[in-house]
C-alpha cells in the first residue's frame, strides 16, 4: 500500500506542459495575485498536487478541445456530483489539455465561499462569488468563465434524477449578451457516479438553514473515470439586448439546455465503467 501510494502521488503533470502553464499564468498575472483572492503559488501547488487524481483516479478524458480558441469565452456545465469536483475537473482540463493554457473563472455560490479553508482555497485557485458584478468585471478583463446554469439544484439531485438537466437560470446568457462573449456549452460525464447512491433530506436541509443534506453510503467520491465533451461555441444574436423580457431570453437559454442534453445522451452511451483501463 504505502509503494502503491508512493507511485501514485509521484505522478506530475508534464513537465514541457506545466512550463506552457506557468508562464501563461505569469503572464496574465504578473503580480501573482488579483483582487478576488487569486495566488498563483497556490494555485500552481494545487495544479501538481491534484494531478494524480485528474490523471489516475478520475482518468479524466476531454473531447472537442481543438474548439477552443485563444480568446475568453463564458464555459457553461451540466453540474453534478454532489460536491463541486466537477468545477475542479474542469478548470483542470483547460490548463492542462487545452493551448494556450488558461485559468478558468469558476462562479461558485456564497455557501462555497463562507466554508472554512475550502472557501479561502477556492479563491486562492482561481473561483469567484458568483455575482453579476464580480462575472461582469472579470469579463472586462477578458477571463474566461466557468458558469453552472442549474445552480444548486444540479448538485442537489436524487439518484432517480442523475443526469437530468435542472432548469437553468437566465443570468449567464443576459451577462454574455452584454459583454459579447461566445458561450461554449460542455458536458461532464462520469461524476454522478462518485456518489451513486443520494438521497437528499431537502425539508430537513431547509429548516437548518443549508443549502443541501445529503445521505449517502460512501464520503469520499468513487473512482468514476470522467468524460468532457466541448460543445460547437455559440455566437449571440446581435440583435437582442442583454434587458430583453424573460420569454424571449429563455428561448435561446432553452435552446442551448436543449443541445446540452443531446450531448449528455451521446456521452452517456459511451460512458466508461468503474476501474476502467482507458486513460486520457
Amino acid at each position: 500500500m504505502i509503494e502503491y501510494l508512493e507511485n501514485f502521488f509521484s505522478i506530475k503533470p508534464p513537465e514541457a506542459k506545466l512550463e506552457e502553464i506557468i508562464f501563461e499564468l505569469n503572464r496574465r498575472y504578473p503580480e501573482g495575485k488579483d483582487p478576488w483572492g487569486l495566488d498563483l503559488k497556490i494555485a500552481k501547488k494545487s495544479l501538481q498536487i491534484l494531478y494524480p487524481f485528474y490523471s489516475n483516479y478520475f482518468k479524466v478524458r476531454i473531447f472537442g478541445e481543438e474548439k477552443i480558441k485563444d480568446k475568453p469565452y463564458m464555459i457553461i456545465s451540466n453540474h453534478s456530483g454532489q460536491v463541486a469536483i466537477d468545477a475542479l475537473l474542469i478548470s483542470m482540463a483547460f490548463s492542462l489539455e487545452i493551448s494556450p493554457s488558461r485559468l478558468l473563472r469558476p462562479m461558485v455560490d456564497r455557501f462555497v465561499v463562507g466554508l472554512p479553508f475550502f472557501g479561502e482555497w477556492s479563491a486562492q485557485t482561481g473561483a469567484v462569488l458568483g455575482d453579476r458584478q464580480n462575472c461582469m468585471k472579470l469579463m472586462e478583463k477578458k477571463e474566461s468563465i466557468l458558469v453552472f446554469p442549474e445552480g444548486l439544484k444540479g448538485i442537489t439531485k436524487n439518484t432517480s434524477e442523475f443526469y437530468k438537466l435542472q432548469e437553468f437560470t437566465d443570468g449567464f446568457y443576459r451577462l454574455a449578451l452584454s459583454s459579447g462573449y461566445e458561450i461554449v456549452p460542455i458536458t461532464l460525464i462520469g461524476c454522478e457516479e462518485f456518489f451513486p447512491f443520494v438521497y437528499h433530506l431537502k425539508s430537513l436541509a431547509k429548516s437548518l438553514g443549508l443549502p443541501a443534506l445529503p445521505l449517502m453510503p460512501n464520503l469520499f467520491p468513487l473512482p468514476s473515470p470522467v468524460d468532457i465533451y466541448i460543445g460547437d461555441p455559440i455566437s449571440l444574436p446581435k440583435n437582442l439586448s442583454p434587458d430583453a423580457p424573460d420569454k424571449e431570453i429563455k428561448i435561446h437559454v432553452n435552446e442551448i439546455k436543449r443541445k446540452m442534453a443531446s450531448m449528455i445522451k451521446k456521452g452517456l452511451k459511451n460512458q466508461r465503467t468503474f476501474w476502467s483501463n482507458k486513460g486520457n
